[in-house]
């Protein structure tokens, strides 16, 4: 690969990750703190809209891209949409007042549809261009992670730099954080109109039937008589449940006790990410996978009894804790889960596998997730002169909890074997 096109996917990856991650985080904060007053199950169905993204990608992928268009191509076109989107959001959210919150949701389920795919596209389109995937893959996707923490930055400094040191208490950021989604949407027209000019990745079945079986992975189905399978399976969906919580409370917790600049911090997570993403191998050849994935499913548990825990004085190093924790979180249990599933389902049906195992976790295991810890954090939500705070040593026990129980499951019913995968 020559290095133009190397620069030019690198690229691809980074600003796709960087429009993702430019509101992402900080759509818990707006949403609670700002005008709509949303409830905590309101949250956390706007978070849903990823999942119910990643369950509608494969069917973009499978009916359309691997049929007719060129990838890069389709890829352009969802972003400019999805783009305009965003910016449609920002203009609407100015005049949202409480109980407007259904306007704003139909909106972001049609621009996570839109986007969703293209985690699934961008992969596509490197992958036609690599000659050793092992080699050149993981250096590309590393992109992917460093866009979502120069988003983390650039927010953190723009926030500080428009609100000034009180942002948490501001009646002007609870208002106008909003503009998340401009900046987001402006970059997202222009990543699209650059995907126009990606080496093309043409459609790899054109001309033939994709069946629904193919596109939603039933063929991976008979992996699940594997009994070792089946509960690292299981596991993987009920891990998806505190998961959730994650992705749509933590900065929102973070912002309400006021943990400076948190936006910029919770990229720290993306960062460890990368680190362990180098070290892994290190661990695969010394732990197993077995045991990987149990230091997964503990590092979830223990970074929830940090944010229980912590606070921003004396213990502000388990907030620290909890959001560095993420590279174990993800890497040590899903990315140890995605080569567990490569192994075992051999080639024959690899592709099939991993369309499985992708939507029964941040597909039903998430949705689960979101639905649960919506009503947790109801449960637990103060209204103190007009302005929602929440109870977060009780909610953050709950995540706890589960992900506990689900390393006792995990660790009791799955057995070593004495392969390349035990």
């Amino acid at each position: 690969m020559n290095i133009r096109v190397k620069i030019m996917l690198c690229t691809m990856m980074f600003l796709n990750f960087l429009v993702w991650g430019l509101w992402f985080v900080t759509m818990g904060d707006y949403l609670s703190q700002g005008n709509l007053k949303s409830s905590g199950g309101d949250v956390s169905l706007a978070y849903s809209t990823q999942s119910w993204g990643a369950i509608i990608a494969p069917f973009v992928m499978g009916l359309i891209a691997d049929k007719y268009f060129s990838a890069q191509r389709l890829l352009g076109v969802l972003q400019i949409c999805g783009g305009i989107i965003l910016i449609v959001i920002f203009y609407q959210s100015q005049t949202y007042s409480v109980g407007d919150f259904g306007g704003f949701f139909i909106l972001l389920l049609a621009y996570m549809i839109l986007f969703m795919p293209s985690l699934g596209l961008t992969n596509a389109v490197a992958l036609k261009q690599v000659k050793d995937s092992e080699k050149e893959f993981g250096f590309i996707r590393m992109w992917g992670t460093i866009g979502w923490i120069v988003a983390g930055w650039i927010l953190g400094y723009i926030l500080y730099q428009r609100f000034g040191e009180d942002i948490i208490n501001s009646t002007t950021r609870k208002n106008d954080i909003n503009f998340t989604f401009m900046m987001a949407g402006i970059v997202s027209i222009g990543y699209g109109v650059f995907c126009f000019f990606l080496p093309d990745t043409p459609p790899p079945s054109k001309g033939t039937s994709t069946t629904i079986r193919q596109i939603l992975g039933l063929d991976a189905i008979a992996l699940l008589k594997d009994k070792n399978y089946l509960i690292f399976f299981v596991s993987s969906i009920l891990i998806c449940i505190p998961l959730a919580f994650y992705y749509s409370f933590a900065g929102l917790y973070l912002g309400e006790i006021k943990f400076t600049d948190y936006v910029s911090k919770m990229s720290y997570g993306q960062i460890s990410e990368a680190l362990f993403f180098f070290i892994m191998p290190w661990f695969f050849k010394n732990l197993k996978v077995k045991k990987m994935l149990m230091l997964g499913m503990l590092a979830w548990a223990v970074r929830y009894l940090f944010f229980a825990q912590g606070d921003t004085d004396s213990l502000a190093w388990m907030l620290y804790g909890g959001i560095i924790l993420h590279g174990i979180c993800f890497d040590f249990f899903f990315v140890t889960g995605y080569i567990y599933t490569d192994q075992t389902a051999g080639p024959s049906i690899r592709a099939s596998a991993q369309g499985f195992i992708t939507i029964a976790t941040y597909g039903l295991g998430m949705l689960i997730g979101f639905h649960l810890s919506g009503i947790v954090v109801d449960k637990y939500t103060i209204i103190n002169n007009g302005v929602n705070t929440h109870d977060w040593k009780t909610i953050w026990q709950y995540p706890a909890m589960i992900a506990f129980a689900v390393l006792l499951f995990f660790t009791l019913f799955f057995k070593n074997k004495k392969s390349s995968v035990s």
